[in-house]
């Protein structure tokens, strides 16, 4: 059988498209990252004790769950262009009520509000991905969620350098929002124009996902009927995503801690998150030549075996280099897993546009904050290295959950 012809060239303005979309989700990380490295300096400042803070650090988390539903409603009303774009504006603008909270309820109302614009800006930026990564008939989207980690790199690092340089709080999140917000409005002139579904095809659609194309009728183009097979599909992919957010926290939450108790250094100790990043970053700038060669299903399946066996190992033989090697496997395990779970949310036919990837991406959300807390409870319950052996888990629920994944992504 003769193989399939290369995709074409992408056009011009899909080429732009795909430049634009990567700022913005660059922008997106770079924006909320600026204000973390002066956590300390706003605590101090409120003079509150760690509970209390971490209560109104929560905040971001309860306001980015409240809202995330709400994300397809405005996608489909306002277009994932303009709420991407504009999005990220009107989000700058909130960072900055945070220099004049006068207590830890205002700062928290604060971060409620960003973490709501935020879950409303990251569903339409995928949604404009997406759209991006039909025109090119293969994957990028892993590559664009790359780019959103070296953007929360590079705003982590704004806000370091702005602490270490004592500017006022005021005056860093004033030029944080002034230099983001002209860049989101300049990449908007170069994002796609139209509807959410014009690079869509419905035949494609309904072929992609064969578990749903044999139930109930699939919807063309539109997709409104609401196909029951979809939402199992969709509950799948909402965990599959849950299991994304669980590594990815038990990297950022729990690894400084875990080395800690090897008897690590605390030098030592904070490069367990900056292996796991690392590895998940590079990960992603290079998952796209992965899925576009083996498929989704494959590079997540073996993914979350890697994530799986690496973090196994490393509890099983406990030590500082297996531990951060460990972490290292986890983050390149698991580091395509949630943009492909998104891809697949957002061609379930059956549903509404932007649905599928609204429950996915609240889902996410949800797990990111539920994570901690089982993690933690499990810590005191029994010991952080029992803990952490639901990372183990998530990578051997990943591989059987990984079935329900579209396996081209240029579809």
């Amino acid at each position: 059988m003769p193989a399939a012809a290369p995709p074409s060239a992408p056009a011009r303005h899909a080429r732009q498209a795909r430049a634009a979309v990567a700022v913005l989700f660059l922008t997106n990380g770079a924006v909320f990252f600026n204000v973390v490295p002066r956590y300390p300096q706003i605590k101090a400042e409120l003079g509150v004790s760690n509970a209390v803070f971490g209560g109104a650090v929560a905040g971001y988390s309860i306001g980015a769950l409240l809202a995330g539903l709400l994300a397809g409603v405005f996608v489909r009303r306002f277009g994932s262009a303009r709420v991407a774009a504009f999005g990220i504006v009107v989000t700058t603008l909130a960072t900055l009520a945070i220099p004049f909270a006068p207590n830890w309820i205002a700062f928290g109302a604060a971060l409620f509000v960003v973490g709501a614009l935020d879950a409303v800006v990251d569903v339409a930026q995928n949604a404009h991905g997406l759209r991006v990564q039909r025109l090119y008939q293969r994957s990028i989207l892993n590559s664009l969620h790359g780019v959103w980690s070296i953007g929360a790199v590079l705003g982590g690092l704004m806000g370091a350098a702005a602490a270490g340089l004592r500017l006022p709080l005021a005056l860093h999140l004033g030029i944080s929002a002034a230099l983001f917000s002209v860049v989101a409005v300049v990449a908007y002139r170069f994002l796609l124009p139209g509807p959410e579904d014009a690079e869509r095809t419905a035949p494609a659609t309904a072929a992609a996902h064969p578990a749903t194309a044999g139930g109930d009728p699939v919807a063309p183009a539109g997709r409104r009927s609401f196909a029951r097979p979809a939402v199992w599909m969709l509950a799948a992919l909402g965990l599959l995503a849950a299991c994304g957010a669980l590594v990815e926290d038990a990297g950022a939450s729990w690894g400084a801690l875990y080395l800690t108790g090897l008897h690590a250094d605390a030098a030592t100790a904070g490069l367990a998150v900056v292996a796991f990043q690392t590895a998940m970053t590079v990960g992603r700038l290079s998952g796209d030549r992965m899925v576009d060669r083996f498929g989704q299903r494959t590079v997540t399946r073996v993914g979350g075996l890697l994530a799986a066996a690496g973090m196994g190992a490393a509890l099983a033989v406990p030590s500082v280099p297996s531990a951060l090697a460990g972490f290292v496997l986890a983050g390149l395990g698991t580091a395509t897993l949630v943009p492909a779970a998104m891809h697949s949310a957002d061609e379930l036919p059956g549903l509404p546009s932007g649905t599928g990837l609204t429950v996915v991406s609240w889902l996410l959300r949800g797990g990111f904050l539920l994570s901690p807390l089982l993690v933690g409870f499990v810590a005191d319950l029994v010991s952080l290295r029992a803990g952490l052996l639901s990372v183990v888990l998530a990578g051997l629920l990943t591989f059987v959950l990984a079935r329900v994944l579209v396996n081209d992504p240029g579809r």
